[in-house]
């Protein structure tokens, strides 16, 4: 079995920030965490961890480390909102 490496890249308006060109606010954060910790098992079971929340300051490789469950910022849920402003 070969397996593909897929890299997607966004380009525009960065995250948190306003778009001067259509006034819109894009504000990012993360919701309960998606890991499946049966995995190896062959289950299903999530930890229950509802928010993502850092456990360092931003900008550190701590802040990508959630300090209610331990696992990387990748495994909780995106929440993307918009508006118009």
């Amino acid at each position: 079995m070969v397996r593909k490496k897929v890299v997607l890249r966004t380009e525009g308006v960065p995250l948190n920030c306003t778009n001067s060109s259509n006034n819109v606010r894009i504000r990012v954060s993360y919701g309960e965490c998606q890991r499946n910790l049966a995995l190896h098992m062959g289950g299903y079971a999530l930890d229950g961890c509802r928010e993502f929340m850092a456990s360092e300051a931003e900008g550190t490789e701590g802040a990508l480390i959630c300090a209610a469950c331990g696992c990387h910022q990748s495994f909780h849920r995106r929440i993307v909102e918009s508006e118009a402003v």
